[in-house]
C-alpha cells in the first residue's frame, strides 16, 4: 500500500509563499495523476491543482496564477508552490494520487498538512 506524506505547511503571513511537498513511500511513476486538495473549516473539500504525467496541469480558479504543481519522479515527490497567499487559502491541504489519467485524482490520499495564512 502506497503512503503519501505531506509536509511544508505552517503559519504564513498574507502575501507570503510556501511550498508543500508530498512524498510517496514508493515510486510515483505508477501514478499518472497527482494533485492537491484543500478543506477549510465548514467547507467542502476542493481541488486546488492536479497534473497528469508531469505534462499537463489544471488549477482551481481561486489559485490560478499563484500556484504551481510539479512532480519529481526521482524523488517520488509532488510539490505545490503557492505565492501571494491570502487568508482564504487557510485550510488543510491534502495530496492525492491516481493510477488513471484524471484531473481529479482520488485513489490514494495523504493525511494532510495545515496551512494558516495570517492577515
Amino acid at each position: 500500500q502506497v503512503q503519501l506524506v505531506e509536509s511544508g505547511g505552517g503559519l504564513v503571513t498574507a502575501g507570503g509563499s510556501l511550498r508543500l511537498s508530498c512524498a510517496a513511500s514508493g515510486s510515483i511513476l505508477s501514478f499518472i495523476s497527482m494533485g492537491w486538495y484543500r478543506r477549510s473549516p465548514g467547507q467542502e473539500r476542493e481541488l486546488v491543482a492536479a497534473e497528469i504525467s508531469g505534462h499537463s496541469s489544471n488549477y482551481a480558479d481561486s489559485v490560478k496564477g499563484r500556484a504551481t504543481i510539479s512532480r519529481d519522479n526521482a524523488k517520488n515527490t509532488v510539490y505545490l508552490q503557492m505565492n501571494g497567499l491570502k487568508s482564504e487559502d487557510t485550510a488543510v491541504y491534502y495530496c492525492a494520487a491516481d493510477r488513471k489519467a484524471t484531473y481529479r485524482p482520488q485513489e490514494y490520499w495523504g493525511q494532510g498538512t495545515q496551512v494558516t495564512v495570517s492577515s
